[in-house]
């Protein structure tokens, strides 16, 4: 179907006159994940990563991703029609250079400009503009053909109360206009759903285990406008944004309201609003840039509430996944146990916690060679059924009320493979050198990614991802801005760690067609030591659940590395065994065993 999709994409795109048209894989505020309605791409591809650009000519196409996803790609893709282009491969053009590499005089490049940012929009004008060809951003060609498109989303939304927030909505919006002042701006155009639910103290559920609602918000020093789907608002909700001065709109007025703001100067982070809508802005209004909204950074430090409320969550989520491994152990080559039905046992075994609300995204159930694929999503259609051998990796998570989990654990199922266990060690050392950084403050995720893959680069290895990233509160489980990555050109990468900042450890390696292997927990930055050189911070590990020790060699572990494990190990077996049946506690004391 999907090359189907691409000839009646080419089709429209001759109607219209149009020579290059641009997809990418975005809703109109640039959120990481999407609901149905904006799947484009994998509309036209057949692709179902989360992050992709599709360029389609009269007689190309081309699809761009990143490490994560070149395996998945190439299989979902073939006998698409569609190239893949893989992102930081030697010698395969960017995006941008092939669309500059296809455009001439009076070609035309056209692409939805609601989906795509305004630092990208200003990038390619200037391009489309050096070869005096033209450029659209005021169609979308799908409209014409994708008529299995679902609906937009327009789920309830629902109150965050300030026992979960630790902060208050009116607290938040005084916050920000603080910084709109100091940075001389008017007004703020607001558009990250995460950045919205988390100001508002309000949650949603228009993306599947994102709990986030459609909405764009426009503030100044004496108005809060937010533009959402009013029938996702009840009696109680349109009562709170009363009592908070907070006036709702039309989702769609935004783009007409911005033509006749007064306000001469509008703050904005340009990588996050959509084209169309700084486009809509008065000529005379003066854009302020930011490098992230004021609320991307707030958010990343988590006060004292929330940090609160997500350790006691990572404690029910290290029970569940704890229970859901010895289950596992125990009853595989037993019972049939497929991949899918492993992720939905490790669901009910999430759903006795009293304020589980959902996933913090689909679960990655990968056996053996499914597991060289980072982000495998196993399904009723292509699941492969467990045996007593090999191993299975897991990577999971949960929204609470209290708080949002990510961890990934690889489990031996049977008997393991030597080259299996070096990988797995090599990981694990990995994992436990960055779990232990100690570090002065000022020091960002590039200079402490080195901790995690130097024993994997002393050995030619790397893994084709970052090595960690924030963590949002009762919000989307990738934040930024703090990561861990070595390369400088990755958003966030130069952003210092500081205290309050929650960031995953995730290590990994993966062999094509044969195994992948991923080790993930969840740091918290805290304050330690100050000495004559400053101030020092290190990591509290928020996630409690055994690492697999079946596939370890310990002679491979330095004794430093070896302390770390059985110390992270007593501290597991100590919060998590009394929440524990009996015969599962004593199993637990035999898996948290020093080495």
């Amino acid at each position: 179907m999907t090359g189907k999709n691409l000839k009646r994409l080419r089709l429209e795109m001759e109607k219209e006159g149009v020579d290059i048209y641009v997809m990418t894989l975005a809703d109109y505020h640039m959120s990481e994940y999407v609901g149905d309605f904006f799947k484009e791409i994998e509309y036209i591809s057949g692709f179902t990563g989360t992050n992709a650009t599709l360029i389609v000519t009269g007689d190309e196409a081309g699809l761009w991703t990143d490490g994560r996803y070149f395996i998945q790609a190439r299989e979902q893709m073939d006998g698409s029609g569609v190239r893949l282009y893989e992102i930081g491969t030697e010698g395969v053009p960017t995006a941008d250079e092939f669309i500059e590499s296809h455009l001439s005089d009076g070609k035309v490049l056209a692409f939805d400009g609601r989906l795509f940012p305004y630092s990208w929009y200003e990038k390619i004008d200037k391009v489309v503009d050096s070869y005096n060809a033209d450029i659209r951003t005021d169609i979308n060609l799908l409209d014409a053909f994708f008529k299995e498109r679902k609906p937009m989303p327009a789920e309830p939304v629902y109150i965050l109360e300030d026992k979960y927030s630790g902060k208050s909505v009116q607290q938040k919006i005084d916050d920000v206009r603080k910084v709109m002042r100091e940075k001389g701006a008017e007004a703020h155009l607001l558009t990250s759903l995460y950045d919205i639910a988390w100001l508002l103290n309000i949650r949603g559920n228009d993306i599947p285990s994102v709990p986030v609602f459609m909405s764009y918000l426009y503030l100044t020093q004496d108005a809060c406008l937010l533009y959402a789907q009013e029938q996702s608002f009840d009696v109680k909700t349109h009562e709170y944004l009363n009592d908070n001065g907070i006036r709702l709109l039309p989702y769609d007025s935004i783009y007409t309201d911005l033509r006749r703001i007064n306000e001469k100067s509008v703050l904005i982070d340009p990588t996050v609003v959509n084209s169309e809508l700084v486009n809509e802005l008065p000529s005379s209004v003066t854009l302020i840039r930011t490098d992230y909204n004021p609320t991307t950074e707030m958010k990343a430090i988590k006060n004292s509430v929330e940090i609160k409320n997500t350790e006691d969550a990572h404690i029910d989520d290290g029970v569940a996944v704890t229970r859901f491994i010895y289950w596992l152990k125990h009853n595989v080559g037993k019972e049939k146990i497929t991949e899918m039905s492993a992720a939905d046992k490790l669901l009910e075994f999430r759903k006795m916690a009293h304020d589980f609300i959902e996933v913090s995204f689909d679960t990655i159930s990968a056996y053996k060679a499914n597991a060289a694929l980072m982000h495998y999503e196993p399904g009723h259609d292509h699941e492969v059924e467990l045996a007593p051998e090999g191993m299975l990796l897991v990577d999971s998570g949960g929204t609470y009320y209290r708080g949002t989990t990510d961890i990934t654990r690889t489990i031996a199922l049977g008997p393991v493979t030597e080259k299996e266990k070096k990988a797995y060690t090599e990981t694990l050392r990995s994992h436990l050198r960055l779990m232990k950084a100690k570090f002065p403050k000022g020091a960002c995720g590039a200079n402490l990614d080195i901790l995690s893959r130097g024993p994997m680069w002393d050995l030619g290895l790397d893994y084709r991802c970052g090595t960690g990233h924030g963590v949002g509160h009762i919000l989307n489980v990738h934040e930024g801005p703090n990561v861990f990555a070595w390369n400088l050109h990755r958003s966030g990468a130069n952003y210092p760690i500081v205290p309050g900042m929650v960031t995953t450890d995730e290590p990994g390696l993966y062999f094509e067609g044969e195994f992948g292997i991923r080790i993930e927990s969840e740091l918290l930055c805290v304050e330690d030591e100050k000495t004559e050189y400053g101030q020092f911070y290190s990591f509290k590990d928020l996630t409690y659940c055994p690492i697999d020790l079946e596939p370890v060699i310990p002679e491979m572990l330095t004794q430093y590395e070896r302390e770390a494990l059985n110390a992270y190990h007593a501290d597991v077996y100590e919060t998590i065994a009394p929440r524990l049946p009996k015969e599962e506690a004593a199993w637990l004391k035999e898996a948290t065993r020093a080495i």
